[in-house]
């Protein structure tokens, strides 16, 4: 009986303890679920009431530090330009900016040039960084990139160089050579020679101002206000004839062809200029007896059938260097050549423009001393009318909307044989 006892005893005892261990096993579980992780603490506890809303809609990047230096609350701009890596702010300027606002309480403010993320070129991220404290024991780190707006202020700044050189040039040549005629009065054949020097240099100064006015109006003037159908074989003609002159006194033969009875829809003026363009470059930078090829052709394409344009010499040709920047203002392959055939540097820039401002966009192909292929592409009439009816109505429920002139950026294609006039039907040659 005493053993039956003790062993009843033995079970009752083991119960109890068996029972106590369960409830407070219970109640350790109960207490880790309710205790705040990490996350919360960082996203809840520990960010002042609306910071986080205010932060999520900041256009600059946003860090939050605690006082351990950790990254308590990040935007996801501050990981895409690699502030951020790994839970921790990974710009040294930066974190010791902090560590100091958190020391003294003082805004701090600074410019930095970081290097790009996995872009192995040599460029840097120009951004604005500014720290503030945020409550006790955090800080606010807000960076802004500038590189954009560096960028646009050195296109500035080198418009404004280019053009007070460009102007300065024809204009000293004038004042000298007007000298020089008075100093020669008394020989009729020197008075003449300088006289046909100063009409060259004041058609030169001409055709500058007047490319400036085209270069303002194409970036400022909405094209598609007074839009209308335009014949691709018009604009072709008077792109030759433009050319005409220029072209027999080197005898080249201008050969025009492509699909006919094409129309693109926007305004004639400026699709004539950029067209015009494109063929006088083509003359000029072509050697005596040679070919200039003007195409058109209607290609399929996601948005919509486009037309393209195509121009082809063989000329001196593009280096691969120089095929990256010829769509600037200014931007000359062989300054000296340039000025030897008149030209501004504003034509390519203006071409750019004008495609851009039609919904397309201007392509090159050239190879050195095996000419070049300059494409113009273009919306097909019915497909830009419909787009222009579209944009006139988004623009009227939002306000009006502008036109980013940069939307068709110059592309390089990688071989001539899209775009190459000679891949279309037979051309008729001009006399």
């Amino acid at each position: 009986m005493d053993v039956n006892a003790a062993v009843a005893a033995v079970a009752a005892i083991a119960g109890v303890l068996t029972g106590v261990i369960a409830m407070l096993a219970f109640r350790w579980s109960e207490r880790e679920q309710n205790r705040p992780t990490r996350s919360s603490l960082h996203t809840d506890a520990v960010l002042p009431p609306g910071v986080d809303t205010v932060l999520s809609v900041l256009r600059s990047s946003a860090v939050v530090l605690d006082e351990a230096d950790a990254v308590v609350k990040a935007s996801s701009a501050a990981y895409a330009l690699g502030l951020v890596r790994g839970g921790k702010l990974a710009v040294e300027p930066m974190l010791r900016m902090a560590r100091d606002t958190r020391r003294d309480g003082e805004i701090r403010q600074v410019e930095l040039d970081l290097p790009r993320r996995g872009t192995g070129r040599g460029e840097a991220l120009a951004v604005s960084a500014r720290v503030a404290p945020l409550g006790s024991r955090l800080v606010l780190l807000l960076v802004e990139d500038l590189t954009e707006a560096r960028r646009i202020e050195a296109v500035r700044r080198d418009f404004v160089a280019n053009v007070s050189h460009e102007l300065k040039t024809p204009v000293g040549a004038l004042s000298l050579l007007s000298e020089a005629v008075m100093g020669a009065s008394d020989d009729p054949e020197a008075v003449e020679r300088f006289a046909g020097r100063m009409q060259i240099e004041a058609t030169r100064l001409t055709s500058l101002v007047q490319e400036l006015i085209d270069l303002s109006r194409v970036q400022n003037d909405d094209p598609l206000e007074d839009a209308e159908p335009v014949r691709v074989d018009e604009l072709v003609a008077e792109a030759v004839d433009r050319c005409r002159h220029q072209a027999g006194a080197k005898q080249i033969t201008m050969a025009a062809g492509g699909t006919a009875d094409l129309s693109v829809w926007g305004n004639r003026g400026q699709l004539a200029a950029a067209l015009g363009n494109l063929v006088e470059n083509a003359v000029n930078y072509s050697p005596a007896r040679t070919r200039v090829g003007i195409a058109a052709r209607s290609v399929t394409a996601p948005g919509g059938d486009q037309i393209e344009i195509a121009v082809t010499d063989q000329g001196i040709g593009i280096s691969d260097k120089d095929k990256e920047r010829i769509f600037e203002r200014f931007y000359r392959v062989d300054p000296a050549r340039s000025r030897a055939t008149g030209g501004t540097g504003l034509g390519l820039a203006i071409v750019k423009h004008v495609a851009a401002s039609h919904g397309g966009e201007v392509t090159v192909w050239s190879a050195e001393g095996q000419g070049s292929t300059f494409t113009l592409r273009l919306p097909e009439a019915g497909v830009a009318r419909d787009r222009a009816h579209q944009q006139h109505a988004r623009e009227i429920r939002a306000g009006g909307a502008g036109l980013d002139d940069e939307a068709g950026r110059a592309t390089t294609p990688t071989s001539p044989e899209s775009t190459a006039y000679e891949t279309l039907p037979a051309p008729e040659v001009l006399p």
